[in-house]
């Protein structure tokens, strides 16, 4: 069936710094250049040079002009996202927007990061904890808008909160729906910190639906040497117009982190059937995230584990 495209106003952001997580294709590149032709001052921190510097090109070639540079950034290293803190705070610029984006799924073995987590609670939830308390200075002076980037994975399953790691039982997408749950219950306790400490933080929460992206394509450095059975079936049906685009899974996280319209603690994501694809529209919070004791303890225990620490509301 033919498609139609699905688009979105951005307000005008020029003299506004942004930084987005997973820029350098899919997903997150999509968001990054859109971000870059509304006028936004574009920091990219990428784990992949080349792939950043190619990133950088597609940006330039669809923005002439566009205000763009790149960062050193492994999520799965707690010193990598310290040493980038390190930099934006040396750089003294106030962060608007920051998109936290990057994520990885499914390995079909158990990995661990640096750090010695598991490889998608450490890079996908921790990762994101220890780069929002690294940049919180440059935050609060931005009274930015902190988007946080879910799935619709997180929409069931729960926090084991007595095997965070995985080390008792490895299942990949049990693995990666906690690691989004995790995420999700940070930044809605985020959300209420800020709001009631005064930060001038927003936080918001959004998700891309269902797209053909690399997350689950051949991965090698993940153990998977082929794409996912799963992926072949969203490519056709996106080619039917039943799950969103690249581009099109980009604007719920988009609306989230630049609509006026997009409230503290609000969850954006696709309106259309199934919330597979679509426009982006407002979403009820799944089940998993509606635990606001749950929050508050992923608050604490994040903190712990990521090595950061938030002032004291």
């Amino acid at each position: 069936m033919p498609r139609t495209r699905i688009d979105l106003t951005i307000p005008d952001l020029t003299g506004r710094r942004a930084v987005v997580t997973g820029g350098s294709d899919g997903i997150g590149l999509g968001i990054a250049i859109r971000l870059a032709a509304a006028g936004a001052e574009l920091v990219l921190p990428v784990r992949n040079r080349a792939k950043g510097e190619a990133a950088l090109a597609r940006i330039r070639d669809a923005v002439p002009g566009a205000e763009a540079s790149l960062r050193d950034l492994d999520l799965s290293s707690l010193d990598s996202v310290a040493a980038l803190g390190e930099t934006l705070r040396a750089e003294a610029r106030p962060v608007h927007v920051l998109i936290n984006n990057a994520g990885v799924m499914t390995p079909p073995e158990r990995q661990t990061t640096a750090d010695g987590f598991e490889l998608q609670f450490g890079s996908n939830h921790l990762g994101h904890v220890a780069l929002v308390a690294q940049l919180l200075p440059l935050l609060r002076a931005g009274r930015a808008r902190v988007t946080t980037q879910l799935s619709i994975a997180a929409s069931r399953g729960a926090i084991a909160w007595d095997d965070l790691n995985s080390e008792r039982s490895y299942d990949g997408m049990r693995a990666y729906r906690q690691s989004k749950i995790a995420l999700g219950l940070f930044a809605l306790e985020l959300e209420r910190r800020s709001a009631a400490a005064g930060w001038g933080l927003t936080s918001t929460l959004s998700h891309p639906g269902v797209a053909p992206t690399s997350l689950l394509a051949a991965r090698p450095e993940l153990g998977r040497e082929r794409e996912t059975s799963a992926r072949r079936v969203i490519r056709t049906l996106t080619r039917l117009g039943i799950t969103g685009t690249p581009e099109s899974a980009g604007l719920p996280a988009l609306y989230a982190a630049t609509s006026p319209d997009a409230a503290g603690g609000s969850f954006t994501g696709p309106s259309g059937p199934g919330h597979l694809g679509g426009a982006p529209g407002p979403q009820r919070l799944y089940r998993p995230l509606r635990d606001a004791d749950g929050a508050r303890r992923m608050w604490h225990v994040s903190q712990e584990l990521a090595r950061v620490s938030f002032p004291a509301s």
